[in-house]
């Protein structure tokens, strides 16, 4: 009998896989592009072949596309240290928290997981799920990392080519024709055109740029507005910069330029703004994949909203419509969905016989100006916030100098 019971198996085992013919491989691939990378990075272990398929760079490329495709997305945002933050106390915690980009519930939390060496992080951008940072205080901001919370890894990336760093500015973004991530640096004097370098992830290193573009000749200043991080928009990084020219009979005007790098070619052009009137002032960002303008008005507490429809032609900034700002606004950025995110500030109240003011965070849909209060940042966070479109992702599996924790 206990010779029966031995055998039984094997016979089962033969007539499986006697009749059971594998998978093609394209079916294979099909099937493990649409599952997610807590899966993969187990399912390397099964065999040779497994590991080869997800660790290949094409493979990391589908799976991008196709796993991330749901109507509901996420999107990740941190606490923002300001410069008055800086001087008197550190943020409680480093957390980066993943929400539902509709309706802002937590799905997750990600402690950053290396040292900046002023204890402050500063979002330079999210692309494709990575994340970058840098160091908030701009004398320091030599140090520059990526990170991706999905495959618990990051990297630091090489120091700088540039020969001095003074007035910082970054942006991150994807090189599609090329497969490739890159980082641009500016380092800048008050007059003189800026320097430029680029990082590009397949290399692992940084070179030098030129800027290319006839630089103003009458330029006494210039200063790059960092407000929110530089909007990644068709193929393009976007920086906002602010200039005092000399004009005639020596009074001083001041202007403002949106500075384009095609982040394939590397080449840099001037875009349009929008021709209206004054404001207090101004930032860059991204809406619905399109660049957007946000003009902040010197009379009246609003803010009006500009998108490019057809990237690159001055016909095509079309104004989305105006948010009314009853009290004090700090304007975080948009949502994948195109929902603004903003943190208002409260009246004050009395507490304990103290006057306190709370902020309260909120989702406005710019075209309807319907508001819902997000209770959830309005109680947890009493800073500014960062926030960025989030998704899981292979890149930086595999590579130089990646550290895993």
């Amino acid at each position: 009998m206990s010779h029966k019971k031995e055998a039984r198996p094997s016979m089962i085992l033969q007539r499986r896989t006697k009749h059971d013919l594998p998978l093609p491989d394209e079916i294979m691939l099909e099937i493990l592009a649409r599952l997610p990378v807590k899966s993969l990075l187990r399912f390397r272990c099964v065999c040779k072949t497994w590991y080869s398929f997800i660790t290949n760079p094409s493979f990391i490329s589908t799976h991008l596309l196709c796993y991330n495709h749901d109507d509901d997305g996420y999107v990740i945002h941190m606490p923002k240290t300001n410069f008055f933050m800086v001087l008197f106390y550190r943020p409680h915690c480093q957390i980066c928290t993943v929400a539902s980009d509709r309706t802002f519930e937590t799905m997750s939390e990600f402690r950053i997981p290396f040292t900046i060496e002023s204890g402050y992080p500063n979002l330079v951008g999210s692309c494709n799920g990575i994340l970058c940072f840098t160091d908030f205080i701009t004398a320091k901001s030599k140090d520059v990392y990526l990170w991706n919370p999905s495959i618990r890894k990051f990297k630091r990336l090489p120091n700088t080519c540039l020969t001095l760093l003074c007035n910082v500015a970054l942006g991150f973004g994807y090189d599609s024709q090329n497969n490739d991530y890159k980082i641009v640096r500016f380092s800048s004097t008050i007059a003189k055109p800026p320097e430029v370098e680029v990082y590009s992830l397949s290399s692992d290193s940084w070179k030098r740029i030129e800027l290319g573009i006839s630089w103003r000749p009458n330029v006494l200043a210039h200063n790059f507005n960092c407000t929110l991080a530089s909007p990644f928009v068709s193929g393009h990084l976007h920086w906002m910069i602010e200039i005092i020219e000399k004009g005639s009979e020596q009074e001083e005007r001041f202007t403002s330029m949106i500075l384009s790098l095609d982040v394939s070619s590397e080449k840099f052009k001037e875009l349009p703004l929008p021709d209206e009137g004054g404001c207090f002032t101004k930032c860059l960002t991204s809406f619905k994949e399109k660049l957007a303008l946000i003009k902040f008005g010197s009379r009246v507490l609003s803010c009006s909203i500009w998108v490019m429809r057809e990237y690159g032609v001055f016909d095509s900034w079309n104004k989305l419509g105006v948010v009314p700002v009853g009290s004090y606004l700090n304007f975080i950025g948009f949502t994948k969905y195109g929902l603004l995110l903003v943190r208002k500030r409260s009246q004050l109240v009395s507490t304990n016989s103290e006057l306190e003011s709370k902020d309260k965070s909120f989702l406005i849909d710019p075209e309807t100006l319907h508001e819902k209060e997000i209770s959830y940042i309005s109680n947890q966070v009493d800073n500014h916030l960062d926030i960025a479109v989030y998704m899981e992702n292979l890149a930086l599996l595999d590579g130089e100098n990646l550290v895993s924790y």
